[in-house]
């Protein structure tokens, strides 16, 4: 089993990941956000080895220190095939590194961005902007996409299981994680809606 660490950075309420394999020692981050101190400084104080840089899109508030971070550690940085980020491992809708013996398998959900992806990783599902605690990312920017997040919202994501927790890329929820079920419940953007009524809902 991987364990994980939430560490929220900057002004935009990023969420930074740290999972670890624990017999392996072998470590990620998940989208290096402004600042990497305290993910740095657990990875020395547990005596773990960087493995991977996960990124869910491209935005400047999740990838600033993903280069920077490489250069220090030697770690990989991982992300969507088609996302203009500089990286190591372009990975498709599916595919999926190791940590350990576990796999970090990545899920594409355009919508936010054409990049935009989440990653699975033992139970956990970190979203990036494609999904918050009680909402979703914007649509309304240049790479983006409400078809796109259509499919992604209401045909992918409600389609996996109810007992996988959310941990979005900012805390801007109730809560700083969720259960996807309970999103599936309350979070207004995962209501049920054919593809017209959703696109008629994000546009207005």
């Amino acid at each position: 089993m991987l364990e994980s660490e939430q560490y929220k950075v900057g002004r935009a309420l990023n969420f930074s990941y740290l999972l670890w394999d624990p017999e392996s020692k072998e470590a990620a981050v998940v989208d290096p956000s402004f600042d990497t101190s305290q993910v740095e400084s657990a990875i020395s104080n547990k005596g773990l080895k960087l493995k991977f840089i996960l990124l869910t899109h491209h935005h400047h508030d999740h990838v600033q220190e993903a280069v920077p971070l490489r250069k220090r550690s030697g770690a990989r940085i991982v992300t969507h095939e088609s996302s203009s980020v500089e990286h190591d491992k372009g990975l498709s809708d599916g595919e999926s590194v190791l940590l350990g013996r576990e796999e970090i398998r990545l899920f594409h959900t355009p919508g936010h961005t054409a990049d935009s992806s989440c990653f699975l990783a033992d139970g956990r599902l970190y979203t990036g902007d494609t999904l918050f605690i009680g909402e979703c990312g914007r649509v309304d920017l240049e790479d983006s996409s409400p078809g796109s997040m259509y499919d992604t919202l209401i045909v992918k994501l409600r389609s996996l299981p109810d007992d996988l927790i959310v941990y979005p890329g900012h805390d801007y929820g109730k809560t700083p994680s969720a259960p996807l079920g309970e999103e599936k419940k309350s979070n207004y953007t995962l209501k049920p809606r054919s593809r017209e009524e959703f696109l008629i809902f994000m546009s207005s």
